[in-house]
């Protein structure tokens, strides 16, 4: 009976796993968009982009953010709740503000004439950056519900999975992050 218990343990939980399979499709799906991008930067007609050094503010908010996400789940498996919220609504906050930074980084770009239409290596950049702020919004999203429950005055649930699938979430996409920063970096 024990050796059960044990092995049981030992097991990821189903909504582990589904993450996982999804961080893995991501990963593949990036891993395409940058194959396609130095295959593409080869071509006579492809232009290197300078970024704007707003994503390198959006970069230290993003690493802010997951050091406040660590801190939020160590708070809630601690049952400190207080501190929970705060920083829950720190990580919360700091996401927001990734995404507006990445917003005013594209007006930049697009003020200095590099428009989504305007060239092949304009638009890998677009498109590049643009869904890693798609996936950072659905982590908003999910920070708002997790926000929502955590300041709700019902009885709550404290099973840690919640919060451990969205640390995991959100510290992989600033990992992607900083991949694609120094990725687009690198290539010119």
């Amino acid at each position: 009976m024990i050796a059960v218990a044990t092995e049981q343990r030992k097991k990821i939980h189903p909504h582990k796993f589904t993450l996982w399979l999804g961080i893995g499709s991501i990963i593949m799906m990036f891993a395409g968009f940058t194959s396609a991008y130095i295959v593409k930067s080869s071509q006579a007609n492809f232009i290197s982009v300078q970024l704007p050094k707003i994503f390198w503010f959006a970069t230290a908010v993003i690493l802010l953010s997951s050091l406040t996400m660590m801190m939020a789940l160590r708070s809630f498996k601690q049952r400190e709740m207080l501190k929970y919220n705060t920083l829950l609504t720190t990580t919360f906050f700091l996401g927001v503000l990734f995404i507006i930074l990445q917003v005013i980084g594209f007006m930049q770009l697009t003020k200095s004439g590099i428009t989504f239409t305007g060239n092949v290596s304009y638009s890998f950049l677009y498109t590049i950056i643009g869904i890693h702020a798609a996936h950072v919004l659905g982590g908003v999203i999910a920070l708002m519900i997790m926000f929502i429950r955590a300041f709700r005055i019902k009885k709550r649930n404290y099973s840690s999975l919640p919060v451990e699938l969205m640390s995991i979430y959100w510290h992989f996409v600033d990992v992607l992050w900083i991949y694609l920063l120094i990725f687009l970096l690198m290539i010119k």
